[in-house]
């Protein structure tokens, strides 16, 4: 597959050298550490063409929170499949006495999900708190 041509005046044909002092070639590496996807020259091409530079954040504080969210998902819905067993299961015998061991199951289910849910509640409470006070 060919390279597609550029136009001559977007060619990059000049090279410009200086030097910097410490202070500000830390702030242009941190600058760059939080993005993984440039190098050096390419950040400096975007401060002297006026472009936007993107810097990505990452919250690390979040990370057991999102692994406690997914675990919580993850739970809510092995009830959710489990009280939809117990209502098919209800729904397939007409004796009332198999539907109301049915009915209890599904209860109990039901009452299962009660703390994952106000687990839950206070998680999200608790990012809100963080991402909404502001």
């Amino acid at each position: 597959m060919a390279r597609t041509k550029i136009k001559e005046e977007d060619t990059l044909r000049y090279r410009i050298e200086t030097r910097v002092n410490r202070k500000k070639f830390q702030e242009l590496q941190r600058i760059l550490d939080q993005n993984p996807h440039k190098d050096m020259s390419s950040l400096l091409r975007d401060f002297l063409n006026d472009r936007p530079v993107k810097v990505f954040t990452h919250d690390q504080t979040l990370d057991n929170l999102m692994e406690e969210l997914a675990k919580l998902r993850m739970e809510i819905k092995a009830i959710g499949v489990n009280i939809n067993q117990i209502t098919r299961l209800f729904n397939t015998y007409p004796e009332t006495r198999r539907k109301e061991i049915y009915a209890r199951m599904a209860f109990a289910e039901h009452r299962a999900l009660e703390p994952k849910i106000d687990q839950l509640l206070t998680i999200i409470s608790k990012l809100a708190k963080k991402w909404l006070s502001k």
